[in-house]
């Protein structure tokens, strides 16, 4: 039976940093010990197999795959998850939501990895052009935050734009039939749909500066309360640090890995890929908060949640160690 687990967010937050505490004085993990994982276009799971990182962790790891943040908010609701890979908005909208789902880990880019897709025949030069198109929208998505700001920057609002709510998993798709003009879109499909069918990005060089590609690892508040749990998100963290950092280091055998091999992209179109990329950082609770509160204002200010919450609260410090010793 489905568990809906949902907290008071400010008598919750003492809470929560305590059985961080507690479960981090833990020293070792049971190798009976399961922790369960949200991934995302099984990014996870190929980057620790990749780099070593999966065999050095003595515990039992599964890597759920997902389709975007609002169907793994679902099932970490539920109880179904221990910890899940969420773009930079899906926090912010459980915590609207009335769920507090702590952060526990940070990683970014300089250059956000969701691109402005447009259809087959559809060019746009500038931000200002994406007014009365038909534009895909994912609320508690990273996508959705990132079109705001685009719009922002164009000096429009959603109210100028004909929103089409859709899945994670059929933006490639609405694309492909234009069925919308503009969908928010990440690798390899953006390569592959401009190869395809003549779909293309928007042109407009802003579109590349609107914001970085942050993404977080939250967890559910039971795992955290949970020493031996506690401890193997500790160990599992500490290894994807790791694993990120050999992917920085070793890009070719990275992309080979995941886009060639994986996820069949050509060598060549795995190249324009990397070339569009920057090299993933590794922050603090601390680095980390003063970027959440830009998008928790953005989201503010665009009508998309109701309340303009202190980013801090989201966040649990007791990891950052982990960060700092593997970075």
């Amino acid at each position: 039976m489905k568990r809906r687990i949902f907290f008071h967010l400010v008598a919750s937050i003492g809470f929560f940093a305590t059985a961080a505490n507690m479960a981090i004085a833990a020293e070792t993990v049971d190798p009976t010990t399961k922790l369960i994982v949200a991934d995302q276009s099984e990014f996870l799971r190929n980057l620790l197999e990749a780099s070593g990182e999966r065999d050095k962790l003595k515990f039992q790891v599964e890597f759920p795959n997902f389709a975007g943040g609002p169907a793994i908010y679902e099932a970490i609701r539920a109880g179904a998850l221990d910890i899940a890979y969420v773009g930079d908005t899906p926090p912010i909208q459980a915590r609207a939501a009335g769920t507090l789902l702590p952060i526990v880990g940070t990683f970014t880019r300089d250059v956000a990895q969701y691109r402005l897709t447009t259809r087959p025949g559809l060019v746009i030069n500038k931000l200002s052009e994406l007014k009365g198109k038909k534009v895909s929208y994912i609320e508690g998505s990273g996508r959705q935050v990132f079109l705001i700001e685009a719009l922002n920057r164009a000096g429009l609002t959603l109210k100028d734009v004909e929103l089409v709510k859709l899945r994670v998993a059929d933006l490639p798709d609405a694309i492909r039939a234009s069925a919308v003009d503009v969908a928010v879109l990440q690798e390899p499909h953006v390569t592959r749909l401009v190869k395809q069918v003549g779909a293309s990005h928007v042109l407009d060089p802003e579109e590349r500066k609107l914001l970085p590609s942050t993404s977080y690892f939250y967890a559910r508040p039971e795992v955290l309360a949970d020493p031996q749990k506690a401890e193997a998100i500790k160990a599992f963290l500490g290894a994807f640090v790791r694993a990120g950092k050999w992917s920085n280091d070793n890009e070719a055998a990275w992309s080979k890995f995941y886009y060639t091999d994986f996820q069949r992209v050509s060598p060549e179109d795995t190249a324009a890929i990397l070339e569009g990329q920057s090299p993933l950082v590794f922050q603090t609770s601390i680095e980390a908060i003063p970027h959440h509160q830009k998008l928790i204002d953005i989201l503010y200010q665009a009508g998309s949640i109701k309340e303009q919450f202190d980013a801090k609260q989201s966040f649990v410090s007791d990891f950052d160690q982990v960060v700092l010793d593997a970075r």
